[in-house]
């Protein structure tokens, strides 16, 4: 008598989006791994502190890496001229950017895809094109103003500036391409603990934290100060807190350190670990300048970050000024680095392209040729910019997003649209999305149909005024 195997084949794996097979293995993150097939529940709290350790990372980068060189001149000018009276801006910051972070991360851990190729994907080339050459010309000021935040810090510190530049580009694009996600985070999580040095000049300065408590939780405005003034200032520190390039590197990032949906209340997790240093950050730094040059002649009268490190000096001591200078030192580089790859994240995306911190030079060399060539030529290709006009031009952007939103919200509530009804959320830890192409196209409303033809105007006339720059380089050379 013969017996007839009855082995069951092996079930094939779930087809999903994800376009970079080195986006679906271990988590292998700075502080910790996870492998792959690893399922096990976490119960004791040993085993959740384990988790998180090895999730951290996406979250705490995106948010210190918003404390950039534009951070710390907008922070510090609002300390310098008003005081800690704009200091319940940052509380009423803390939502929106829980809210923009968090559904980011949702998608990238659901989807396995870019932000830039979900539009390209749902909306077609054109939008997908939009959104890639809006975030390269936006990063690209940003990028000016790190560098320009590099200069100013080492210029107080008396280092030479074109080596200190070279030198911090270099840290920028060696960190990133030695073909290990995990040395890179190591670094940026490193850079990030710098950030914490803005803490002990607090303590040097020490404010008065009775008002500064008051300031934080109560609005009002500076007195005896012109409204104008005030109110370019407020979206100015809206602008620099709430950055487009902040949704592609997390979304992106999620999806290249691998986490997937049964790790998102831990990724949160980190979110909030990443808003809340960023808050300490800007708080520290509008507390310590309201104290330093409260009662002196630099009062109401800020010109630069590299002032501000001088006059700490002179009033708070050669220790606060030096902290000062390194913390700086240290925001540019990290943003410089978060930015930059958010472009090259996005491009890869669109054109398809191998695009992972998993992979060395050789293994992607698109992507690491967009991500160091937007930190080379970014100074070139605005030499004369000054911060103060990136800035306004970051917070003008930001204010347009915000009534976007709040247009966008108003619609929705008007129409009663909503989701057809509930959602089965069984399982919902390892949900995927299904590769792109099986997804239906999306249905336009006439509202939407008059923002995208909007759209595109606005990404005409940007395309027009960066023509108009790059003739204007070619003539002058």
């Amino acid at each position: 008598m013969t017996t007839t195997s009855t082995t069951t084949p092996p079930v094939p794996a779930p087809r999903t989006a994800v376009l970079d097979d080195a986006h679906v293995r271990d988590i292998r993150g700075a502080l910790g791994t996870i492998k792959l097939d690893d399922n096990a529940p976490r119960t004791a709290l040993s085993a959740k502190l384990k988790t998180l350790l090895a999730i951290v990372g996406p979250g705490l980068i995106v948010m210190v890496g918003d404390n950039d060189a534009g951070a710390f001149g907008t922070y510090t000018q609002a300390g310098q001229n008003y005081g800690t009276s704009l200091l319940w801006t940052l509380l009423l910051l803390v939502p929106v950017l829980y809210v923009n972070q968090e559904m980011v991360l949702r998608l990238g851990a659901v989807t396995g895809v870019g932000h830039a190729r979900l539009i390209l994907e749902r909306f077609g080339k054109f939008w997908g094109a939009f959104s890639v050459i809006d975030l390269l010309l936006l990063n690209a000021l940003t990028i000016v103003t790190e560098f320009i935040g590099i200069t100013l810090a080492v210029g107080y510190l008396g280092l030479p500036n074109v080596p200190s530049v070279l030198l911090a580009a270099a840290i920028v694009v060696v960190a990133a391409s030695t073909g290990s996600f995990r040395r890179f985070e190591r670094t940026a999580i490193l850079l990030c603990a710098g950030s914490l040095l803005l803490v002990p000049i607090f303590f040097l300065v020490h404010p008065p934290a009775g008002q500064m408590a008051h300031d934080f939780v109560v609005p009002g405005m500076p007195a005896h100060s012109q409204l104008s003034d005030v109110m370019l200032l407020i979206i100015a520190i809206v602008g620099t807190t709430v950055a487009p390039w902040q949704l592609f590197f997390q979304q992106s990032y999620v999806i290249d350190k691998r986490i997937t949906p049964r790790f998102l209340r831990y990724e949160k997790a980190d979110l909030w670990i990443g808003i809340v240093i960023a808050v300490i950050g800007a708080a520290a730094m509008m507390g310590f300048c309201a104290a330093a040059f409260a009662g002196h002649g630099e009062a109401g009268n800020f010109t630069d970050a590299g002032a501000v490190a001088a006059g700490l000096e002179k009033h708070a001591g050669k220790l606060a000024g030096v902290l000062f200078a390194i913390a700086l030192l240290d925001a540019s580089i990290i943003g410089a680095s978060a930015v930059s790859l958010s472009t090259a994240y996005a491009i890869g995306d669109v054109l398809g392209l191998k695009h992972s911190l998993h992979r060395g030079i050789k293994g992607a060399k698109g992507f690491y040729a967009v991500f160091a060539g937007l930190i080379l030529t970014a100074a070139v290709l605005f030499p004369d910019i000054s911060s103060t006009t990136i800035l306004d031009i970051m917070a003008v952007c930001g204010v347009a997003g915000i009534l976007a939103l709040g247009y966008a919200e108003t619609r929705r509530r008007h129409k009663g649209w909503a989701l057809s009804g509930p959602v089965d959320r069984t399982g919902k830890g390892s949900w995927r999305m299904p590769p792109l192409r099986e997804l239906p196209a999306p249905v336009l409303s006439t509202g939407r149909k008059i923002g995208l033809a909007a759209l595109r105007t606005y990404l005409l006339a940007a395309m027009i005024l960066v023509i108009v720059r790059i003739v204007q380089l070619a003539v002058a050379h």
